[in-house]
């Protein structure tokens, strides 16, 4: 059988309207593909569309970072941990060196009156005690004061416990400052109020941090205490600032 083989005239017009259709195809398509890298690339630049979050941190000189610069203490360093492109963490201390529970919520009530604090924070940590240990107070005095000024902390979270982190109480009898001093007296006293502390946070169902046996590793590492030889140093404030960063990031 013989097979026919047709030969179709060229058409001129047809072959240049198939070029210029496929000309802007590519054209378009290298477009969209630009725009959309464009787009990528804008979004990831430091500064765009930056969510912020407030943070009110309540407590003493641990709070503070007594001795250290203001960047070490662990409020700072937990905000400098939680920033992103896209998050960053303004910060509001509210602490005194050597300020115990009733002293704390008398700063606070000064705080707001010179300076009004926001209705609502989308976090607040609280840590404070160590100077009603340090003066002789009982457990039995501390309880009622320290349930007082977690409430209050978690009305500063807009009502939400779960925005709210406490923070036990550092042994300072494992520093230098306590030589000459009962260190396991010390060491016992700390563990009844972070007892009482731990137990009023859970009934609150706040989120609570141990940090007491890291602090007592400075009476082996003294590269944890700052120039003082009392207050913890930036390196141990920014094992703290991990953990309440951690803790910060995992709620957004």
């Amino acid at each position: 059988m013989s097979e026919e083989i047709r030969v179709y005239p060229f058409n001129l017009w047809s072959s240049v309207f198939y070029i210029t259709a496929l000309l802007f195809f590519f054209a378009g398509s290298s477009f969209c593909y630009k725009s959309k890298v464009e787009a990528m690339s804008n979004s990831s630049q430091p500064g765009a569309q930056i969510k912020k979050y407030n943070y009110l941190a309540l407590g003493d000189s641990y709070t503070i970072g007594e001795t250290v610069p203001l960047a070490e203490n662990f409020p700072h360093q937990t905000a400098s941990l939680f920033k992103t492109h896209s998050t960053e963490l303004s910060v509001r201390i509210i602490a005194k060196t050597g300020w115990t529970t009733d002293e704390l919520e008398a700063g606070i009530v000064e705080s707001n009156s010179i300076d009004p604090l926001l209705s609502s924070y989308d976090f607040v940590s609280l840590l404070i005690g160590v100077n009603n240990q340090y003066r002789g107070r009982t457990v039995e005095n501390y309880k009622p004061e320290f349930e007082a000024l977690l409430q209050k902390a978690i009305r500063y979270a807009g009502g939400r416990p779960g925005r709210v982190v406490v923070l036990s109480i550092p042994d300072w009898g494992a520093t230098p400052f306590a030589t000459g001093r009962d260190r396991a007296q010390i060491a016992a006293e700390i563990d009844a109020y972070n007892a009482a502390k731990k137990q009023i946070s859970l009934q609150h169902h706040v989120h609570y941090i141990d940090i007491t046996s890291w602090t007592r590793e400075a009476a082996n590492d003294p590269t944890l205490l700052a120039a003082d030889g009392l207050h913890p140093s930036g390196k141990e404030y920014k094992r703290w600032a991990e953990q309440v960063a951690i803790f910060f990031r995992s709620i957004i």
